[in-house]
This record gives C-alpha cells, structure tokens and sequence, in this order.
C-alpha cells in the first residue's frame, strides 16, 4: 500500500507511474510559484577533470544544463577560477553544488544540483579519485591520466550511470 508516495513502482492503480513533467515544463505564460521536486536517484549533472590551467581531460555531462560546448566551457572555466586557491572543498556556483578535489596538476570536479547532498557527491568524488588511482597505478597526474585515457573514460562511465 504505497500508493502515490513516490517510492513505489506503481501509481496505486497497477499501471506503471508515468514520470511527470516538473514545473519548468509548464505550458502557462505565467510565473507559477515553484513546487518541491520529486525525488530521484540521479544526483549528478557532471563529472569533470580539469589540468593545472583550467582547461578539460575529461568531462561528462549527464543532463541538459549546458547544452552547448560553448556553455560547457564557460562553466568549466568558471568552477576552476572559483576552486583556485581556494582552501574549501565545496563551491557554490551558478546555482549547482560542486564538490572538488586537486591532485598534483589536476582538479577533479563532481557537479550536482543545488538541493543535493554535499557528502553524496563527496562519495562519488572519492570513488572516482580511489578508482582513477587503481587504474593509473600511479599517482593522480596529467601524464599517467592521457597515457591511460581509455581506462579512465571506462571509470566514468562506470562510476555514473546516466547521472
């Protein structure tokens, strides 16, 4: 008896639960006051490991926040300006939570939403950081990460799926 909780694989009729729109679909001209999001298990947007200049190893976007790569660079570019120097390990920026961490001359970046759970996507970030290092079998650095760049694109994408 779960009914229409939202934990439930049926929406208390027998038939499947159809996934609904959320209130950026909405049809109407209008400002319509925000509702709560429904719950899910995708958490994060992106993965990102950028070099010691800010510019892109790797990167994988799970949704539509920036469609373009044009976009996708901007935003890179503007998590490394703010993780630079910076002695934290959590940033908010425009509106998305970004938990990092830096190694020797690379910075590795997992992106969620802003109502996401900081030690969530901290788990993910020392998942992928444990995971790249088995791979290398070395330490964390730009050299070993290009010289085994299919081995780490294989972590990716297994680490997140879909997002």
């Amino acid at each position: 008896p779960q009914g229409d909780r939202g934990w439930g694989g049926t929406g208390g009729t027998g038939a499947p639960r159809q996934r609904q729109a959320g209130p950026s679909c909405s049809q109407s001209g209008g400002a319509e006051p925000l509702r709560p999001q429904e719950p899910s298990l995708y958490t994060v947007k992106a993965l990102l490991v950028l070099d010691s200049r800010g510019q892109r190893l790797l990167a994988k976007y799970y949704d539509g926040s920036f469609p373009t790569a044009q976009e996708q660079a901007a935003f890179e570019s503007s998590v490394f300006s703010k993780t630079r120097g910076a002695g934290g390990e959590i940033a908010c920026l425009d509106g998305l939570t970004v938990v990092y961490r830096s190694s020797s001359d690379l910075l590795f970046c997992v992106v969620g939403g802003p109502q996401e759970n900081e030690l969530m996507l901290s788990a993910v970030l020392g998942c992928l950081c444990d995971a790249l290092g088995l791979v290398l079998r070395k330490d964390l650095e730009k050299r070993w990460l290009l010289e085994n760049l299919d081995g780490a694109l294989l972590v990716l994408d297994e680490i997140v799926d879909r997002g």
